[in-house]
């Protein structure tokens, strides 16, 4: 049985669809920044996920090539993830998708390392025939957090935040989003598979003591 990320570490990837607050621990990502629409019909962001899934599969399935990974298991590749932010505003508006910033990511396992990642950027490029030069390495340390899991359509997030604000609020904690702790987001869903009302988000908001 291949080791899913998601039925191992519940308590990051199914919250409930209430408030909780968690401690995240560092993980390394395979990651691509861009800026734009998400839902623009061959945009920015459209692109950075076809570079994102095909440097996590080369990585995934390397096993079956002569490139070998030290401590190597097979594993299912982890849910597409997202840090947003918008220039100049405090939290997100939603009405103006074309100023977001983001950083897309797949959760990379432990045991692949710098070195694994190039080669995996390498042979993706040459396989897919695919420019994946955008993709880096990168290492998350999120620490102290509030989530929950978010029911229904992208645009009715507000709705959400507002309840991890009062909860953090009567637990004497304040958000704590800065240029390097971002609004966070784990699409468990794929929106071209189903409908808005189904999808399930997590969303994940950085926070401190008062």
């Amino acid at each position: 049985m291949a080791f899913d990320f998601k039925k191992e570490y519940k308590e990051f990837y199914l919250p409930k669809n209430k408030p909780e607050i968690v401690t995240v621990p560092k993980a390394n990502f395979v990651a691509v920044r861009g800026k734009g629409d998400p839902n623009e019909e061959g945009g920015a962001y459209q692109s950075a996920l076809g570079v994102l899934y095909a440097v996590a599969y080369t990585l995934k399935m390397s096993y079956k090539t002569d490139y070998k990974i030290e401590g190597f298991f097979e594993y299912v590749v982890p849910p597409l993830e997202g840090f947003w932010w918008q220039d100049g505003v405090e939290g997100m508006d939603y009405s103006s998708k074309a100023s977001f910033n983001w950083i897309s990511v797949i959760r990379l396992p432990d045991f692949i390392t710098k070195k694994d990642f190039d080669w995996a950027v390498e042979m993706a490029t040459k396989k897919k025939k695919l420019d994946c030069s955008s993709a880096e390495f990168l290492t998350i340390d999120e620490g102290l957090c509030v989530q929950i899991m978010h029911l229904g359509s992208y645009d009715d997030e507000p709705v959400t935040v507002a309840l991890m604000d009062e909860y953090i609020r009567e637990n004497g904690y304040e958000n704590d989003i800065t240029s390097s702790r971002l609004h966070h987001e784990i699409h468990l869903s794929d929106p071209r598979k189903s409908t808005p009302d189904k999808w399930k988000t997590v969303i994940r908001h950085p926070i401190k003591k008062k």
